[in-house]
């Protein structure tokens, strides 16, 4: 199945199982999607080495089993995903390219699960719960970690799959330079790395001239650490949902599909 571009209000259902598939760690948690909190505990679980459709697999059917839950499964996935299938593998095993995630998800779990794009589903749920609620115009989210995911929105519209993570840099992949991963290899301060995102994002502002920057992934919990040293036309906040916004922006997905 396809993933929504809409934001507007559910009308479907009232709860979900979301699941946030990253280069290190799977999460999920059971999620009420008219108000984007989450109903039971997250629970994680580490990325399985490697991180191959079976083994991704298990993981998905084990978070939705130890929860309990027979309804509604959406997850995200960090790649292209077009119609359900994986179009690029950038941080999890390169089998991945061209698998129906989808269907391997719902194989796996006899659930109905919808896929889409990490990013993509974290700025879903700041569009709609978070720190881009009712804003207009286009706004970007950013996510840095183990890679750097985006997510595209004008007037809360999603464009889906934008990958801007991956805009040449200097030579460079742009999130070899600038993901927290590497402030983490490189044991980098955060005054250190800003430098390396300053670079990073007057580069996507001079491309879209946003209205808003959101930036998530772990160290947005930090960005009172990092966030005041960067100097840029665009106001910039730091995502409102956290780690858990991947979570709810997949229940939501699966919610509106």
């Amino acid at each position: 199945m396809t993933a929504p571009v809409s934001t507007g209000p559910n009308t479907n259902v009232d709860a979900a199982f979301g699941i946030d598939i990253g280069g290190s760690g799977i999460k999920g948690a059971i999620v009420d999607t008219r108000t984007g909190e989450l109903k039971t505990q997250r629970v994680r679980i580490p990325t399985p080495v490697p991180s191959t459709p079976d083994n991704v697999a298990e993981v998905v059917l084990e978070l939705v089993t130890r929860a309990k839950w027979d309804g509604l499964v959406g997850a995200t996935f960090p790649a292209i995903i077009k119609n359900g299938v994986a179009r690029s593998a950038a941080n999890v095993d390169p089998s991945w390219i061209g698998t129906d995630v989808d269907a391997a998800f719902t194989k796996a779990t006899g659930r109905d699960v919808t896929v889409l794009n990490d990013a993509d589903a974290a700025g879903l749920a700041e569009v709609r719960f978070g720190a881009a609620r009712d804003v207009a115009g286009v706004v970007i989210l950013l996510t840095f970690g183990t890679g750097i995911g985006s997510g595209i929105f004008l007037n809360g519209q999603l464009v889906p799959n934008s990958e801007l993570g991956h805009l040449e840099l200097d030579g460079h992949d742009a999130e070899d330079r600038a993901a927290a991963s590497v402030k983490d290899k490189q044991k980098m301060s955060y005054k250190q790395w800003a430098k390396r995102v300053q670079r990073y994002m007057s580069h996507v502002e001079a491309l879209f001239s946003p209205d808003l920057f959101i930036v998530g992934g772990g160290v947005s919990k930090d960005a009172d650490r990092w966030v005041p040293l960067l100097e840029l036309q665009t106001p910039i906040r730091p995502a409102q949902l956290l780690n858990n916004a991947g979570i709810v922006g997949a229940a939501m997905a699966a919610a509106e599909r």
